[in-house]
């Protein structure tokens, strides 16, 4: 006890070093006085506080701290308790240097890592006592700033030294996160500090500086049980001191967070914004649109991580959200503007997720996109073109390998069906989509006009060969594609962009997916294209548009395909058409600055200003081609899922009940009425012509029955089919009852059955004779 009392004898010269040097020795060999020691230092330390005797509290505690230092035996824990409550008095002081001294010593005992776990420890004072010094008000800026630079660096040694520790105090309860987290976010935010330059070593005393070093350090050593104990405070930090907008500072709190968070945890940060704003439905249109934004910075840093299991949910949430903003009715303008900058910011947002994921989710959650978009409704159009534009956003992010993959049934049906819509804006919406996932060589941007170079060298096109199982697509769904091209052609509501937009979709497939094999049907659908605008009712503005579409589409496929016999011939008709037609040709008909008048009002166009099918089929077959498919229309609907289930059957649709001939109109009994030689040649003949007006037809009754489906009354189709139900009853119990009924011409035994005898098909069974 006496190398205790020499401690004090020399206070002016501070702690006298040999001394020392002896207590260290003397309690590093007997460890079981520790506690007495400690002991001591504490009743000497609360005297000397009292009596306001500063400078031996100093020596005290200099004397704890080497102590401390240098002892790490098993009876430390009891030396500690007594060190703790020094430190808890020289807090409880008014002493500015007190405090100071008291944080410096609690972070040097944070920093030893002890032997032994302790069960009774409590650290509720010093994270209070922290928390309150990082809010410090001093009139004193200097003064301010370094108690609150100490309470940072005490929360830093409470963090460190029990975070680690399961056998301690749980730091990540609400009740310590919401003291410590808030404490942090305040000085990072203290205009008075904001100023400063965190990359300046000079300035890393500044509370600023100290705070954020301290949180990255807290959400550092989050683990997956705890992240959102220590993140809810942040979000509610936000939301009580108004800090959504401007969100400058909320987007750098959470950069910070996705930068330090271990990066298999970054998605249970991206969960929690999306449950908060889930709590600001109803909030201002800027608040929303702030915390997306500061979602989107966060998606941004964990580009090429897991944005979690439940990827649905995510998409699914930001949705509702879009519907949520777009069907709000604000007669505000401000508040409709920053509806839409919410908007914008959620379909960003979308396209931002779909980056981190597979491609095949990427095609998953466009088909998701398309199962919730409304069908119908005028009213539902800007919610239509929002979930279009969301889903083109996803489209950007995907990249194409093989069109089979790209384009499963289930998502090409829903976005073909969807190219049908009445209103023009959705439709160029999808033909970008078809754009984006076709275009493997990026050449749309160079087929966004419609056309007619010498030669295609000009446009810079990459052409590759077209890989086999592309070829083998298209064949099989690129009934698809043309149907709906046409059908969307036939569109009187179409504008220029329009046009334009087909002719790209148009280009692109016959670029990246038109093999030799589909060679001729690509040419087919020009046929049929141009047969569409000679027989369509559509404005003489429309069919310009339509012709000149398909002389420059001719013009380029030519090329790209090298047929140079057919590139010739277009170039004869393109000649033509400059000489008698100019208004067939892009230069004339995509010219926007033109008027109805500006165009002639006679349709009837020559014949050379046309492109011949024959004149085609006789320069495919000089190139090699099979000429033999170019003589059929691809113009009829394919059959879809959707369809059959609309339709009862495809083969309701094919069905056509046709009645055999008499001999009187049979065409055979007529050609031999008129002395006609019946040869092989004759009979090939007649039986293609026959086959043409059985195509005819059929294509006849299948626009009736789509029209009919398209525009009749609900009433009416549900009448046609009881209708039609009621008849094959009538008929089956016809049948039945003629079965059942002897006939006149019976036996005589046959004539003894009992008039009143129950037909088999009315017979009740007992039950076990039934299976």
């Amino acid at each position: 006890m006496s190398l205790l009392i020499c401690l004090y004898n020399f206070v002016q010269d501070g702690l006298v070093k040999n001394n020392m040097d002896k207590l260290t020795f003397y309690a590093m060999t007997f460890p079981e006085k520790l506690d007495r020691i400690g002991m001591y230092l504490e009743q000497k330390l609360s005297r000397d506080i009292h009596r306001h005797r500063i400078g031996f509290v100093f020596v005290a505690m200099d004397a704890l701290d080497q102590l401390l230092m240098a002892c790490h035996s098993h009876s430390l824990n009891l030396f500690v308790e007594s060190f703790l409550k020094m430190v808890q008095k020289l807090l409880e002081s008014n002493e500015t240097e007190l405090q100071i001294l008291a944080t410096q010593s609690f972070v040097k005992f944070a920093n030893i890592e002890e032997d032994t776990p302790s069960y009774h420890r409590r650290y509720d004072f010093f994270v209070s006592k922290f928390s309150a010094m990082c809010h410090s008000g001093s009139n004193d800026e200097e003064t301010q700033a370094k108690i609150r630079g100490a309470g940072l660096r005490g929360l830093q040694g409470v963090v460190r030294k029990t975070v680690s520790d399961d056998l301690q105090v749980n730091i990540w309860d609400p009740i310590h996160m919401d003291k410590i987290v808030p404490s942090l976010l305040y000085n990072m935010h203290d205009p008075k500090f904001m100023s400063v330059d965190l990359e300046s070593p000079k300035d890393e005393d500044h509370p600023a500086y100290i705070a954020e070093m301290v949180f990255r350090d807290l959400v550092c050593r989050a683990s997956y049980g705890n992240i959102k104990s220590g993140l809810k405070p942040v979000l509610i930090h936000m939301d009580n001191h108004k800090l959504w907008v401007p969100n400058d500072f909320a987007v750098k709190c959470f950069k910070i967070i996705m930068y330090s968070v271990q990066q298999q945890y970054g998605y249970l940060v991206i969960q929690m914004l999306m449950s908060h704003l889930d709590k600001h439905v109803k909030s201002d249109p800027a608040i929303k649109a702030s915390i997306i934004e500061v979602l989107y910075e966060s998606v941004l840093i964990s580009a090429g991580g897991s944005i979690g299991p439940s990827v649905l949910d995510v998409f699914n949430t930001l949705l509702r959200h879009l519907r949520i903003s777009v069907d709000s009715k604000s007669e505000d303008l401000q508040k409709r503007n920053m509806e839409k900058k919410f908007e914008e910011a959620i379909i960003n947002t979308i396209g931002e997720f779909a980056k981190n994921l597979p491609d095949y989710q990427k095609i998953e959650i466009m088909m998701f996109i398309l199962a919730k978009f409304p069908q119908f409704g005028s009213d539902e159009f800007g919610f239509q073109l929002k979930f279009l534009t969301a889903s083109t956003q996803v489209a950007t992010k995907y990249r194409t390998v093989t069109m089979t993959n790209a384009f499963p049934t289930e998502f090409l049906q829903p976005l073909l069906r969807v190219s049908m819509h009445d209103d023009p804006a959705l439709r160029i919406t999808v033909q970008e989509i078809l754009h984006t996932l076709i275009d493997r060589h990026e050449n749309s941007q160079k087929l966004r006009k419609v056309s007619m170079p010498k030669d295609i060298a000009q446009l810079d096109l990459l052409v590759e060969k077209v890989p086999r199982q592309d070829s083998l697509f298209m064949k099989k769904s690129g009934i698809q594609f043309y149907w709906h091209i046409l059908e969307n052609l036939n569109m009187e509501s179409n504008r220029v962009d329009n046009f334009e937009a087909l002719y790209c979709t148009l280009c692109l497939i016959s670029i990246e997916m038109g093999g030799e094999d589909i060679a001729v049907e690509l040419l087919r659908l020009a046929l049929d294209i141009q047969n569409l605008a000679i027989e369509s009712n559509l404005p003489m503005t429309h069919k310009c548009c339509i012709h000149a579409l398909v002389a420059a589409y001719l013009n380029l496929v030519s090329q790209v395909m090298a047929l140079p016999p057919l590139t010739q011939y277009v170039r004869d008709v393109v000649d033509q058409r400059q000489k008698s037609t100019p208004y067939l040709l892009p230069d004339f008909a995509y010219n926007r600055s033109n008027r109805p008048t500006s165009y002639p009002q006679s349709e009837n166009i020559a014949e050379n200003c046309l492109f011949s099918e024959t004149m085609m089929q006789e320069f495919l077959t000089e190139c090699g081609y099979d000429t033999s498919r170019l003589s059929t229309p691809l113009a009829h609907k394919p059959h879809s899922t959707m369809d059959m289930a609309l339709s009862g059957s495809a083969s309701d649709l094919g069905s056509i009940n046709i009645e055999v001939e008499s001999v009187e109109s049979s065409p055979l009994v007529a050609r031999k009425q008129y002395g006609e030689e019946i040869t092989v040649e004759s009979l090939k003949k007649m039986l293609a012509e026959d086959s043409s007006l059985k195509k005819e037809e059929e294509s006849r009754r299948r626009m009736e029955i789509f029209e009919t489906f398209k525009t009749a009354p609900f009433e009416e189709i549900v009448a046609r089919s009881e209708a039609k139900s009621n008849h094959f009853h009538n008929k089956l119990n016809e049948i039945l009852d003629k079965v059942s009924q002897p006939s006149e011409g019976s036996d005589n035994h046959r004539k003894s059955v009992d008039e009143n005898s129950i037909p088999v098909f009315e017979m009740q069974f007992p039950q076990l004779y039934v299976y």
